[in-house]
C-alpha cells in the first residue's frame, strides 16, 4: 500500500515517471474495460489514453476514500459512457446525412477486417468470441457496465458499487437481468 501512496504523491507532484508507471500498471485493465464497453479497438485505445490523461490532470480530486484502482475504473467507465453518447449522436447525424446525400450504401464494404483462413477450431473460437462480443455490445449501457466489470474484469460486487455509485441490490439485479439477456441472445445464436 505504501507503493501506491508513493505513486499518488508523485502523481500529485506531476512526476512524468510516475505517470508512465501508472499507465504501465493499469493500461491493460483500463483498455479492456474500454474495449468491452465500446466494442471498437480504435475507440477503446483513444478513450483509454483520455482516461490516463484525465487521471493525471485530476489526481488531486482523488480523496483516497476507496482504492485507487476503483477510482481509476470509475473514471474509465464514465469516459466510456460519454463516448457512447457521443458516438450515438454522431451516428444519428451521419445516418441522416447519408440518407439525404446518397440514398443508401449500395455495395459498400462493411469496413470489417478480413481474417486469413485458420484451422477450424481457431475459427470456431474466433466466431464464438465475436458472437459473445456482439451480445455484450447489444446490451443497454447500464447492463453492459455491470457485465463487463463483474464477468469480464472479475471485480467484486462491492467494487462495482463504488465504481458505478449504485447500491448493492441494483448492481445484483442488473447483473441478473444482463446475464438472462445474454443467455437468450446466445441461445438464439446456437439454434439458428
Amino acid at each position: 500500500m505504501s507503493e501506491e501512496r508513493s505513486l499518488l504523491r508523485r502523481l500529485r507532484d506531476r512526476d512524468e515517471r510516475a505517470f508512465r508507471e501508472l499507465v504501465q500498471a493499469h493500461r491493460d485493465r483500463v483498455y479492456n474495460i474500454c474495449y468491452r464497453m465500446l466494442g471498437n479497438r480504435s475507440e477503446a485505445e483513444d478513450v483509454a489514453q483520455e482516461v490516463f490523461i484525465a487521471v493525471f490532470k485530476t489526481i488531486d480530486s482523488f480523496r483516497e476514500e476507496s482504492k485507487f484502482s476503483t477510482w481509476l475504473y470509475r473514471v474509465a467507465v464514465n469516459h466510456c459512457k460519454n463516448r457512447i453518447k457521443y458516438l450515438a449522436r454522431r451516428h444519428d447525424r451521419d445516418r441522416d446525412e447519408l440518407d439525404e446525400n446518397s440514398g443508401g450504401i449500395n455495395g459498400a464494404t462493411t469496413g470489417m477486417p478480413v481474417r486469413a483462413p485458420q484451422p477450424d477450431r481457431a475459427l470456431e473460437g474466433i466466431q464464438m468470441e465475436e458472437v459473445l462480443r456482439e451480445a455484450v455490445n447489444s446490451l443497454d449501457e447500464e447492463h453492459r457496465i455491470v457485465v463487463v466489470l463483474r464477468d469480464i474484469e472479475e471485480l467484486s460486487i462491492e467494487e462495482i458499487c463504488e465504481i458505478t455509485d449504485l447500491p448493492d441490490g441494483t448492481v445484483k439485479s442488473r447483473l441478473h437481468r444482463a446475464r438472462l439477456a445474454l443467455r437468450k441472445k446466445l441461445q438464439k445464436h446456437m439454434t439458428s
